[in-house]
């Protein structure tokens, strides 16, 4: 294995870099930490740029994103595990984590440039539950994701990164408001359909629908809001048992984009 280098003075910038980019408080957000080797190989591997990827000297760095980063060109150290304890105190201690710089945010103009079915997420506030949509969407060919009112200023959020497993960089995910969502999907000649209980179509009838959609999900309690019901074409419900209330809107998603798995799949390539 290749022999690296290791920080062992607290007073280095790399230390210093993290100490800033793990601030809760920073206002402008340039850099971002990506924690744990699936995330880092995820991130390397979309094309987000890389400043440095660290490991603590008392773990043993992980040979295969080793060999990504040299293949990548990425730098990587080793930080004597007491400063990374320091560092980290109070946190579980990824056994790799690096700084990126956070790509430009998403435009409408990325998700156009796509054909996959576009995820519209209005009010939806859980961020372990965009985090799950977001991997679902990029297995299921959706071409990008528009998140209304989720409270997420910028997707280097650190929580939305981790309940990604860093694929949030790997589709464009957009941060926008309503009317500026309903604007792009009726220019862009899309259908929106709201999956609500008791819709027009039954989830089946979605997956026979040839044209591109966009699938509206709102939150959990509320729904989607009035002005995205009103611009919706039809609504679309998935079949339960009596006893069950409602399913988790990440759940819901996977089962709409897998009744659409065939069109988007197709459509992607």
């Amino acid at each position: 294995m290749t022999e690296l280098d290791t920080i062992t003075n607290p007073s280095d910038p790399a230390v210093q870099r993290i100490i800033d980019v793990t601030k809760p408080s920073r206002s402008s957000i340039k850099t971002t930490l990506i924690e744990d080797t699936e995330p880092l190989m995820h991130c390397i591997t979309a094309g987000v740029e890389f400043i440095e990827v660290y490991g603590s000297d008392g773990t043993p760095f992980p040979p295969e994103l080793l060999e990504l980063c040299g293949r990548h060109d990425v730098p990587v150290r080793l930080i004597d595990s007491s400063i990374v304890n320091r560092l980290f105190k109070g946190e579980r201690k990824a056994k790799a984590f690096g700084i990126a710089r956070v790509p430009r945010p998403a435009r409408f103009s990325d998700i156009e440039s796509r054909n996959g079915d576009v995820v519209v997420l209005d009010g939806v506030k859980i961020v372990g539950n965009i985090g799950a949509i977001v991997r679902t969407s990029l297995a299921l060919g959706a071409s990008g994701i528009i998140l209304v009112d989720s409270d997420i200023t910028s997707i280097a959020d650190r929580r939305l990164q981790r309940a990604s497993r860093g694929y949030v960089f790997s589709l464009p995910v957009v941060l926008s408001g309503r009317e500026e969502a309903i604007a792009f999907i009726q220019d862009s000649g899309m259908r929106m359909m709201t999956l609500s209980a008791g819709g027009d179509l039954s989830v089946k009838e979605l997956g026979e629908i040839p044209d591109r959609l966009a699938l509206l999900f709102g939150s959990e309690k509320g729904g989607p809001s009035e002005l995205f019901e009103k611009a919706s074409s039809a609504s679309v419900s998935i079949p339960m048992a009596g006893t069950t209330e409602s399913l988790n809107v990440s759940v819901s998603l996977g089962i709409a984009l897998h009744e659409r798995i065939h069109r988007n799949l197709a459509a992607g390539r």
